[in-house]
């Protein structure tokens, strides 16, 4: 059952003009520590190395994908397969998806083995405020909502609505980060997509009237991977970043003495990390972290730190790992050569995204968009789309190799010539 606030809160919002909240349950998970936690991460990591404008926080977005679910369902008020009952399930869920994000998340998961959608179901059941409001509803509503952003969720229909190729999730994350980097690539006409968007047995489809609308959106989305998200001077600084995580886990094995003992990571180093323990690491933390170990003596380290906190980033060529391999190798054996760990000043980082996919037998699924047609059959979007058909299926990988130029220059003459011409042969 909900209770609606006796007057309506609104969030003064940049790109959706304003948020509205009506109901007593949102505005109390708004106001749960383990929401207002997500003003301290950033919604795009290091990006603001590269669009400086890319400030905005988890937070900020959280507040949109659920202002973005809010307008849907207010469009499917009247539809008859909408069953209103499903309404602050809907709600919960894309308030909550994005909770169980660590700072820098990408770079933090992949060095120490974590997965923010593991936290976000922890943090959901735990013993934690987001718990005991969910809870108010009634006793299972925790599990409900976990399972939808699990997508384990009988829902299917409300998982579609939050997971799925054309989702809230991704609609406000495009609108968001192309206002806050100042790229005009992931602009598309939200308002028409949702009043084409309709309820239909396990998800949701699109009036084929719209279909427009919908092409602008999967290119949106096309354009700001290669353009925004997988930008190289982004990745190189992630690059940076995760070569911190690993030095400071490796020293802690060690037994390094630390000037600035990592205290917030020890239980995560030893396999033991709490709810508590996660939720108290933010980028601030991390940020006051960075600012210390410039000063450690460990060279490599303090370095590391250096080149993060102040923009001093790794330059980079491309380079296919399989067919340079014997050249990167080579580069391997100069950089320790030259003094320099190449496990720390030489990374082979690749990207790839796949536009729009259709579901094929055996693999893994991905729910196509299905139009709805004026007989009121079903068609999947590239079957009508030339746009769309274009770029379906189609997976794009970008290779890219780091290393320092600026510690490469101060080299030995005869070193440095040998690094530099492998380089260029890349």
């Amino acid at each position: 059952m909900s209770i609606r606030l006796t007057e309506e809160k609104v969030f003064k919002d940049p790109v959706h003009r304003y948020i509205h909240v009506q109901d007593k349950l949102l505005w109390d998970l708004i106001g749960t520590s383990e929401f207002q936690r997500l003003r301290r991460v950033r919604q795009l990591g290091t990006t603001s190395f590269t669009f400086h404008g890319a400030e905005h926080s988890r937070f900020n977005h959280s507040l949109g994908v659920y202002e973005i679910m809010r307008r849907l369902i207010t469009n499917f008020s009247d539809k008859p397969m909408w069953n209103d009952e499903d309404r602050l399930l809907a709600l919960s869920a894309a308030l909550l998806h994005d909770i169980g994000h660590g700072p820098f998340s990408h770079s933090f998961e992949k060095v120490f083995d974590t997965d923010h959608e593991e936290w976000t179901r922890l943090i959901i059941l735990g013993d934690t405020e987001v718990n005991e409001v969910l809870r108010h509803v009634h006793a299972d509503f925790p599990k409900e909502v976990a399972a939808v952003i699990e997508k384990t969720s009988a829902n299917k229909l409300v998982t579609s609505m939050i997971s799925s190729q054309i989702d809230a999730d991704r609609m406000d994350y495009l609108l968001r980060d192309a206002y806050y980097t100042g790229v005009s690539y992931g602009q598309f006409d939200l308002e028409r997509i949702l009043r084409v968007m309709r309820p239909m047995g396990d998800q949701v489809v699109v009036k084929a009237s719209g279909m427009h609308a919908v092409e602008d959106y999967i290119m949106s989305r096309y354009q700001m991977y290669w353009q925004v998200y997988f930008h190289p001077v982004t990745r190189s600084s992630e690059v940076i970043l995760s070569k911190i995580l690993k030095r400071v886990k490796v020293l802690h094995e060690e037994g390094y003495p630390f000037k600035q003992p990592p205290h917030h990571f020890e239980s995560i180093f030893s396999n033991a990390m709490t709810i508590e323990d996660y939720l108290q690491l933010d980028e601030s933390v991390m940020h006051y972290y960075f600012q210390c170990w410039q000063k450690e003596e460990d060279p490599i380290l303090e370095d590391l730190c250096h080149r993060f906190l102040n923009r001093r980033l790794f330059a980079y060529v491309e380079c296919h790992p399989n067919e340079r391999l014997t050249d990167i190798i080579a580069l391997q054996e100069l950089f320790w050569e030259a003094g320099m760990d190449p496990d720390y000043y030489l990374e082979m980082d690749s990207s790839s995204d796949l536009p729009y996919d259709v579901y094929r037998p055996g693999e893994e699924q991905r729910v196509p968009i299905q139009l709805l047609m004026k007989n009121g059959q079903l068609k999947e979007l590239s079957s009508e789309s030339d746009v769309v058909e274009s770029i379906s299926g189609k997976k794009r990988t970008d290779h890219k190799l780091y290393y320092p130029a600026d510690t490469i220059a101060t080299l030995d003459t005869t070193i440095r010539l040998k690094i530099e011409s492998i380089l260029e042969q890349m």
